[in-house]
């Protein structure tokens, strides 16, 4: 089950371009994603959802810590911006 059986595609579709969008604006650690789009709702799934479409990526730390582990846009990500699909 994911967010699709509980919210519409478009509404859907939207969140995960908000997300991908966020992303690609600056570079951005996995612990301020994770304040900023963590759910505890398990109907919406977007982050969850970004990863599993391979929109998003997380590139480990030198450090190994993952707070401070990168969260980047995949060129799918980027595609999807530019297409708006």
């Amino acid at each position: 089950m994911d967010a699709s059986d509980h919210i519409d595609g478009q509404a859907r579709e939207g969140l995960l371009r908000q997300l991908v969008g966020w992303a690609a604006e600056r570079p951005r650690t996995y612990a301020e994603a994770m304040e900023s789009w963590r759910s505890s709702c398990p109907a919406l799934t977007i982050w969850e959802d970004a990863l599993a479409e391979g929109l998003i990526a997380v590139r480990p730390s030198p450090s190994g810590a993952m707070a401070s582990g990168r969260v980047s846009v995949t060129p799918a990500g980027h595609a999807r911006l530019r297409n708006g699909a």
